[in-house]
């Protein structure tokens, strides 16, 4: 799982890297760019929120865009920064936490079901950061599901609301995510335990 992660990642940041170098051709820093990103997701969430759902997954879509570009541009100058880093996982988890509760309180879904899916993938963020930080691992972005497939997941949920929405696809995907959630989390721990194995804390 460790080793499929870590190929994903080197795929995805070898082709992200031209988008950075045209965002620092025009000017864009990378924490301009995740400033960008938490705007949209404000946006995003306050269109689910009011059931308006083009337009929450318009903005839901270039909430994931930009910040996408925000890790790209800071590795095509090479300016990446360990304040810069704090900021975009700060800023990503206030923008998740916008969008779902958003879709939380629009009526599209029931409350249960969106406080299932928020704190799912607010823990097993916590998770990582925990194993990352207290345990000095390098990465710990492991897991059956990560950021990026909970996105799509969330929008082809809302796509499909939007055309059936007497099946409850946006419900059903948000179940779906706080599953994966769940379940990344425990084989965060578990990952992280078999790599620590029994380090004693300072």
């Amino acid at each position: 799982m460790a080793e499929i992660n870590k190929k994903k990642r080197a795929f995805y940041e070898r082709y992200s890297i031209g988008l950075g170098k045209i965002c620092l051709k025009i000017g864009l820093t990378p924490n301009i760019l995740t400033a960008v990103s938490f705007i949209c997701a404000i946006v995003s969430g306050l269109y689910f929120w009011k059931g308006e759902i083009w337009w929450g997954l318009f903005w839901m879509i270039l909430n994931s865009f930009t910040d996408m570009l925000d890790g790209s541009t800071a590795r095509a100058g090479n300016i990446g920064t360990v304040w810069g880093g704090i900021l975009d996982h700060v800023s990503d988890r206030y923008g998740e936490f916008v969008i779902l509760a958003g879709i939380t309180m629009s009526g599209l879904v029931h409350p249960g079901w969106g406080l299932f899916a928020l704190f799912g993938m607010i823990i097993a963020s916590y998770t990582r950061a925990a194993a990352e930080s207290i345990g000095k691992l390098e990465n710990c972005a492991v897991g059956i599901m990560g950021r990026l497939e909970k996105y799509i997941v969330i929008i082809i949920g809302a796509i499909l609301e939007r055309y059936y929405p007497q099946y409850r696809p946006l419900e059903v995907a948000l179940i779906i995510v706080g599953a994966a959630s769940y379940i990344t989390s425990i084989q965060r721990l578990v990952y992280a335990k078999k790599l620590l194995k029994d380090k004693q804390s300072v």
